[in-house]
């Protein structure tokens, strides 16, 4: 079990979009299960690679039922092909932003198609917060972060709070 280091804003490889992933190797799988033990720790609901310093186009998905054990899922190169509906995510979080939550506008359903880990096609239809948790982590390999796509000013109050912060340190 490894925990990886979680890259924060204002860092500016998450302002990257991630590469594509052309090989799938017991490198990318070790890096996938050592994803997946860090989001448990943080604990989060998914984990972009570009969140522990890779930028690739791998996502991982905290699927676990309450008071089951932990599982999770690995998207490679995922993609949004459909979206529709309107969801309001309030209280969106980010394990790279962290101290902050804001309400963000979504989409209430996606498609997306992406590989497993073994390299096979997999398509997923989801609606709510499993969808809200796609489109947070894919806006991730695109170099968007959940404050992107907020106001402004609430952004502005958050990058000042932080270069306070970081002065202190």
């Amino acid at each position: 079990m490894t925990i990886l280091d979680i890259v924060t804003y204002p860092d500016k490889s998450l302002a990257q979009p991630s590469e594509k992933i052309t090989d799938i190797d017991e490198t990318l799988k070790t890096l996938i299960e050592d994803m997946a033990d860090t989001m448990f720790e943080a604990p989060g609901a998914g984990l972009a690679a570009v969140q522990v310093g890779v930028s690739k186009q791998l996502i991982v998905i905290n699927t676990t039922e309450e008071g089951q054990e932990n599982s999770y899922m690995a998207l490679i190169n995922p993609e949004i092909v459909e979206a529709d509906g309107e969801f309001i995510s309030e209280d969106e979080g980010c394990l790279s932003v962290p101290e902050f939550r804001a309400t963000v506008k979504r989409f209430n359903r996606v498609k997306v198609t992406a590989l497993d880990v073994d390299g096979n096609p997999m398509e997923l239809n989801e609606e709510g917060f499993p969808a809200v948790v796609l489109q947070h982590e894919i806006d991730h390999l695109k170099g968007v972060l959940f404050i992107n796509r907020i106001s402004a000013l609430k952004r502005e109050m958050y990058k000042r709070k932080v270069k306070k912060w970081m002065k202190g340190r």
